[in-house]
């Protein structure tokens, strides 16, 4: 949303009414004609333009400015253009104009956000060689709240791939002929073929690692492309060869774990001695490089930013944006979330778990727009507690692995979003 504004007029403005020129006046007659819902709509953003404009220009003073304004909330592209107009002709005002930022005195970033009751509008300013300061001024949302949306009806298909008395962590499914399948447990990754119609084991590969594993144990398989995959558990990172026969090698490590490979890949560091992340993370989403403490993670790609989601270990859904982190506290989502392409249209969806009362934890699929989710799909259920929750390399579909504390088996299951009909 980088661009030119027209060159400002500094005419005082009366208290009363802004004075119009004989072209401004038939301009405004036209649009009134035109498109009046929009101009009623546009005008209420009016005090928070104003409010922003004074808080950026005592930060500026007036002279040559550079102002680059981001859209990062649900709000439409003509709505954001006229908040940026608008900003536009509120500093020109204040006697800031614009030019290009190699020849500006100071450069002012705003990025338009939200959180579930404000819109949020925060500006960060740098002037010469200051370190930057940020302002920011909130608006009220008068839109309704997202309820269930009228979307087509969409399914999450649950294919089982393997159960075990075993402890399994992860299971990975390399693009592969003969197919293959990988599972990491808790002393071991074994690898898996078909062999007439039914899975095979083919080799097994020892997790070497010096300090005990914490009680309740996790672990990630990612796979790469210059060798078959990697294995992160807490406080040791694992890496195969690259050629058959397969070899493991363990090490300490403190690497974080990748959260998702597709569409960005973000890292966070885990906690060794317990079960989730620090809340740390690498190299961040944007300029926010920490969230809250969490287990999970789920990341939603927008038109010109990706919205993060991390189940927090206080149990609340904290939302990042890249500038501003909020906390959801009325989603009824279990401490397993993770994000997938919608196989029946565009956009991304969540899959979040939940607890049924008096059986196994369920996983329903959300749409999430305007910091409001709404579930898309009836939820699928599993015999037990859900474990592990990972978004697979193409994230088309999810790897889930549950517990049954009663028989003590393990299930691991595919899901993927398919159109119910």
């Amino acid at each position: 949303m980088r661009g030119q504004p027209p060159k400002p007029v500094y005419n005082a403005r009366s208290q009363d009414m802004p004075r119009l020129r004989a072209s401004s006046f038939r301009a405004l007659c036209l649009l009134l004609l035109i498109a009046p819902a929009t101009l009623v709509f546009a005008t209420d953003w009016r005090i928070p333009n104003a409010q922003l404009a004074r808080k950026i220009a005592a930060a500026t003073g007036p002279g040559a400015v550079s102002l680059e304004v981001t859209n990062r909330s649900s709000l439409s592209s003509a709505e954001s253009d006229g908040i940026r107009r608008g900003l536009w002709t509120e500093l020109g005002a204040l006697g800031v104009h614009f030019v290009a930022p190699d020849q500006a005195a100071a450069t002012v970033q705003v990025s338009l956000s939200e959180n579930l009751n404000s819109y949020v509008w925060i500006a960060e300013i740098r002037v010469g060689s200051n370190e930057p300061s940020v302002v920011m001024v909130t608006a009220p949302r008068t839109e309704p709240a997202v309820g269930e949306r009228a979307t087509a009806p969409l399914a999450i298909h649950k294919a089982l791939l393997w159960t075990d008395d075993n402890r399994m962590l992860d299971v990975a499914l390399p693009t592969s002929s003969p197919q293959i399948m990988i599972i990491l447990e808790s002393e071991n990754a074994v690898l898996y073929a078909v062999q007439n119609g039914r899975w095979q084991a083919q080799q097994t590969l020892g997790i070497t690692h010096a300090r005990p594993w914490p009680r309740d144990l996790r672990g990630r398989l990612v796979l790469r492309k210059d060798h078959l995959f990697d294995a992160y558990l807490p406080g040791v990172f694992c890496q195969s060869t690259a050629v058959a026969p397969l070899a493991l090698k363990c090490r300490e490590s403190d690497d974080p774990w990748p959260l998702v490979t597709e569409p960005t890949a973000v890292s966070a560091f885990f906690t060794p001695s317990r079960n989730f992340f620090t809340g740390v993370l690498s190299p961040g989403v944007q300029k926010q490089t920490a969230t809250a403490p969490f287990y999970s993670a789920a990341a939603l790609p927008r038109e010109k930013y990706t919205l993060w989601m991390f189940s927090a270990a206080d149990g609340q859904i904290h939302l990042l944006d890249g500038m501003t982190d909020q906390a959801a506290t009325r989603w009824d989502w279990g401490s397993d979330i993770a994000s997938v392409k919608n196989g029946c249209g565009p956009g991304w969806l969540v899959l979040a778990s939940s607890r049924k009362e008096g059986a196994g934890d369920i996983v329903r699929a959300f749409e999430v727009a305007d910091r409001e989710a709404a579930a898309v799909s009836a939820p699928v259920e599993f015999g037990g507690s859900i474990t592990a929750l990972w978004a697979e390399s193409d994230s088309a579909s999810v790897i889930a692995v549950a517990h049954d504390s009663e028989t003590g088996r393990y299930e691991a299951s595919r899901l993927s979003i398919t159109c119910s009909r």
